[in-house]
């Protein structure tokens, strides 16, 4: 991921205005105006309703595999080179059997200014909760990765669903899904979707004011 600053306003500022979208807006600033599927797949849900994804992504790849030489080394490198206001997002391959992220490395994530992982799967589920630490995932379990699962590499483009994402694009989460904006786009796609939520604002001040469906569509309003 690049450390240069590619916005008008600094890393920690889009993160903020970010947190305070939802990601149906953001979502239909990426269909309506740059005709792109951002969604990442339905399929990968909060850890817990309030929980946020919000950061820049950092990509790793990984898929099921009995080899373990090198593996405890390339985990640790991956976590040494984790940069602040990170997103990881692990192309687990499908992969629905092991857990590939836990309380220890989400520590480690911690301690390097991560803001979060989508990931298939988790385990040490209540340290992870007890460290409030956001977790987009599809399972828990027990089963630990080693001889099972292996990273391969990382901050390399990887497909999750229908989307592509690179190092360094915005990824944002809520209880209703996440959404990959391509780094370049990011703060033009941020000034849109706080447009939208402006413009609900005043959709919802003519619904509650009693008018009717019709003329709040006649008033540039929409449902």
């Amino acid at each position: 991921m690049s450390t240069t600053n590619l916005y008008p306003i600094s890393i920690q500022e889009m993160r903020e205005r970010y947190l305070k979208l939802y990601s149906g807006a953001v979502n239909d600033v990426m269909r309506f105006d740059y005709h792109i599927n951002a969604a990442l797949p339905s399929s990968y849900l909060p850890l817990r309703e309030h929980m946020k994804l919000c950061g820049q992504a950092f990509t790793i790849k990984g898929a099921p595999d009995i080899t373990t030489d090198g593996e405890f080394e390339m985990r640790a490198e991956m976590l040494e080179n984790l940069p602040a206001d990170s997103v990881v997002i692990f192309d687990c391959t499908g992969d629905t059997v092991t857990a590939q992220w836990g309380e220890v490395m989400t520590k480690a994530a911690l301690r390097a200014g991560c803001r979060g992982a989508f990931i298939n799967g988790i385990r040490d589920t209540e340290a992870i909760l007890n460290l409030d630490f956001p977790v987009f995932h599809i399972y828990r379990t027990n089963v630990g990765m080693l001889g099972r699962f292996r990273m391969y590499y990382y901050q390399k483009p990887v497909r999750i669903g229908e989307v592509t994402v690179n190092p360094g694009d915005w990824i944002f989460g809520d209880i209703d899904g996440v959404i990959c904006v391509p780094a370049a786009e990011a703060y033009t796609v941020l000034l849109k979707a706080e447009g939208i939520l402006k413009k609900e604002e005043d959709i919802r001040k003519m619904v509650d004011s009693g008018m009717k469906p019709t003329e709040v569509v006649e008033n540039g309003g929409y449902f």
